[in-house]
């Protein structure tokens, strides 16, 4: 069986989703940010970390 990484994750949007793919847009808001300097708490589930992947070079991730 697979590891489950079910531990909490900081996710902070650094730069604006302006000028971005529409999917990349929708995996920040999927992950709970709205605008530049918001963080969120969220679960280190595997689709949390997809969206965190498709979106993380406007992103600064740290382990809560």
């Amino acid at each position: 069986m697979a590891k489950q990484q079910s531990d909490k994750l900081k996710v902070t949007l650094v730069k604006s989703v302006h000028g971005q793919l529409e999917s990349i847009r929708a995996s920040v808001r999927g992950l709970g940010l709205r605008r530049r300097h918001q963080t969120v708490e969220i679960a280190g589930t595997p689709e949390n970390r997809g969206m965190i992947n498709a979106a993380v070079h406007l992103l600064k991730v740290e382990t809560a």
